[in-house]
């Protein structure tokens, strides 16, 4: 049994779900209309930024890197849904709360409207995202509270992915992935005892000279490997420091995984012919390696949940 300011509401009758729905129904009449306010006001707002949040989705359609964009509300729709029961039946407007978000999202606004002719394409679909995101965390505070919004926080901050990543952190990530990537792949190389000369991210390799350049990061595969952890640990596991450990993970296991890559595509010109430099491996291949990298992914985080099934106290 839940009690909402000395109302007594029943939990669902077998048959009826224990889902989001079931638990509005039998709301009583206030609370409902502060939920009913919030739909509505989430449905005003994506109807303001209906024009930036439709070159958003076109943006990550035709984007290697932000193509999960698109596929991120679903997510977030599907966590609030399993958590269901779980969340507050209590709604308070938190005015304190609504604060942070809603001064963040009124100044990532301003700064796109202001350099909208300066920012790239990027840039200003992410300040628009942030700011949108902003303001519906805003309108969660208003409408139903800090409580409600401190138990929903995890599926309601994981909005932030919708959120293109600016191009200098871009920048950034590729070149140190790439430098990082080089410094492992010329350690596979030592480990087969191919022959190899390097000048920096240039491999002298027998019949081939490779150069590792941004574009063979990898980060797309390490952005979304990291996004991927972010969401089992969530969903798997329970403590906090081993859901740290399976995010920490992803790091060391992007820069293997495409230093293997490096390898594999390296292995290959030397022993079958320098043509394979533009073959489907190389060209397309990114997929496969990713898979690869999955599956020392799961494993660790089957490893992390079965120590906590067994440390966990019985009953």
């Amino acid at each position: 049994m839940t009690s909402i300011r000395g109302e007594t509401i029943a939990p669902p009758a077998v048959g009826q779900g224990s889902g989001i729905w079931a638990i509005w129904r039998q709301l009583p009449r206030p609370q409902q209309s502060r939920v009913d306010a919030c739909v509505g006001f989430l449905a005003l707002l994506t109807l303001l930024f209906s024009r930036p949040l439709t070159r958003l989705i076109r943006y990550a359609a035709q984007s290697d890197l932000h193509s999960h964009i698109v596929l991120v509300p679903l997510i977030t729709g599907y966590l609030l849904y399993i958590k269901g029961s779980r969340l507050p039946a209590a709604y308070r407007s938190s005015i304190a709360g609504a604060v942070m978000p809603g001064a963040i999202g009124i100044a990532a606004l301003a700064v796109a409207i202001e350099w909208r002719g300066s920012l790239s394409v990027n840039d200003s679909l992410a300040l628009m995202a942030l700011a949108f995101i902003s303001f519906a965390a805003a309108g969660g505070f208003l409408f139903l509270g800090s409580k409600w919004m401190a138990a929903a926080a995890f599926p309601v901050a994981f909005l932030i992915f919708m959120t293109p990543l600016p191009d200098a952190l871009v920048d950034w990530l590729e070149k140190a992935s790439m430098l990082a990537s080089a410094d492992v792949a010329a350690m596979y190389f030592d480990l087969t005892g191919t022959a190899l000369v390097r000048h920096g991210t240039v491999f002298e390799l027998p019949g081939i000279v490779l150069k590792v350049g941004q574009e063979c990061s990898g980060i797309h595969s390490s952005w979304v490997l990291f996004i991927a952890s972010l969401l089992a640990s969530h969903v798997f596991l329970r403590t906090r420091w081993r859901r740290m450990v399976l995010v920490a993970f992803v790091i060391p296991l992007g820069i293997l995984r495409n230093g293997f890559r490096i390898l594999v595509i390296g292995l290959l010109c030397v022993h079958v012919g320098p043509h394979m430099i533009d073959s489907a491996i190389h060209h397309r291949g990114g997929p496969l390696f990713f898979a690869l990298s999955l599956v020392p992914l799961f494993l660790l985080m089957w490893w992390l949940r079965r120590q906590e099934q067994r440390l966990s106290p019985p009953g």
